[in-house]
């Protein structure tokens, strides 16, 4: 039995989730006539109460499109300098925007409005134009960190002071919802753009979707085409998505319930440094002393559980849909017994 944590990324279907995918209604979606896909997209839109929506391959896709949707070459764009959009993208945003980044040291993966503020450059020529403020909830780097909706909508008021768009890399953002309490239509009146993935911990296969107004949208579909993101018969992706959101959305809490249970099997040891607040799904934590994080994984790679070291000093462990309260409490006394 292998418990596999080094992401929620990797969920597989359920043979219910098959199911409903072989079943699906499909189309060419390049031509716009996949109904599964026009189900998600408008499912999804309305949930965040947002005009319009893409289905795409990836969650990297989703951002990146967005970003070139909201930006010139040559512009700058603002973000906490743990960004997935800045630093697992592969350079995305001066290899398809020609932007460079402005990076804010935030707290556990979040920045605030008035970080924002002093970001943003004069109207100088010697300097970029501020253009995009992006940012990612809950926060991976921070240990699934989540914004609160207050500090956010203090974001969007600069930006709208200063005519900055606001993008939101929603790539857990139903662990944040789930978590408190909070409703999608909350975060459709703050951003300009939002990205959701479905393929993390609601256990799609594949798949992000891009929200965002009518005529960005239309953009959007055509930056999709370009970066090859164009699928044709992509409704049985899309029932994946449809099936997750129906069925899977309250099973998060569950996950979270998970990742407090291994982080209390954790804090007694003493070759465990400091624990990132455990908000969500996403538990990092120091490891020192008698294991590193290179070899803590390795021990516990013999018990198959994977876990990944995410630097010299840190482990992560990210809790999911396929990992069962059977796996925890193994893993606990795993744990225990080191």
């Amino acid at each position: 039995m292998i418990t596999d944590l080094r992401s929620d990324t990797f969920t597989k279907p359920s043979p219910a989730m098959l199911e409903y995918m072989m079943k699906a209604d499909v189309g060419d979606d390049v031509f716009s006539e996949d109904p599964s896909v026009h189900k998600l997209e408008l499912m999804v839109a309305n949930m965040f109460g947002m005009e319009a929506a893409l289905f795409c391959p990836s969650g990297t896709m989703t951002n990146q499109i967005a970003i070139k949707c909201h930006t010139q070459p040559g512009e700058e764009v603002i973000c906490e300098q743990q960004s997935h959009v800045y630093i697992y993208e592969g350079g995305g945003i001066a290899f398809n925007s020609g932007c460079q980044v402005r990076p804010i040291p935030g707290d556990r993966g979040r920045i605030n409005a008035e970080q924002v503020l002093n970001a943003i450059n004069p109207d100088d020529v010697h300097k970029p134009k501020s253009s995009l403020v992006s940012v990612e909830n809950t926060a991976n780097r921070g240990g699934g960190s989540i914004y609160q909706i207050s500090d956010l909508q203090n974001i969007k008021q600069v930006c709208l002071n200063h005519n900055l768009k606001f993008h939101l890399d929603g790539a857990r953002i139903w662990n944040a919802l789930v978590a408190r309490g909070e409703f999608p239509r909350d975060y459709g009146q703050i951003f300009d753009s939002i990205s959701v993935c479905l393929s993390k911990g609601l256990g799609a296969p594949v798949g992000s979707v891009l929200l965002g107004s009518g005529p960005f949208i239309k953009q959007a579909r055509r930056y999709r085409k370009v970066l090859g993101g164009g699928m044709r018969q992509a409704g049985y992706l899309a029932a994946a998505g449809i099936f997750s959101l129906e069925n899977n959305l309250e099973k998060l809490i569950t996950d979270h319930e998970h990742a407090h249970m291994i982080a209390e099997a954790l804090i007694p040891k003493d070759f465990i440094g400091h624990i990132l607040p455990v908000e969500t799904n996403i538990l990092i934590f120091e490891v020192t002393g008698r294991y590193q994080p290179r070899s803590f994984c390795d021990y516990l790679a013999q018990f198959q559980v994977r876990c990944l070291p995410i630097s010299p000093t840190q482990v992560r462990m990210v809790t999911h849909l396929d990992v069962t309260r059977e796996m925890v409490d193994r893993l606990c006394q795993i744990i225990h017994d080191m």
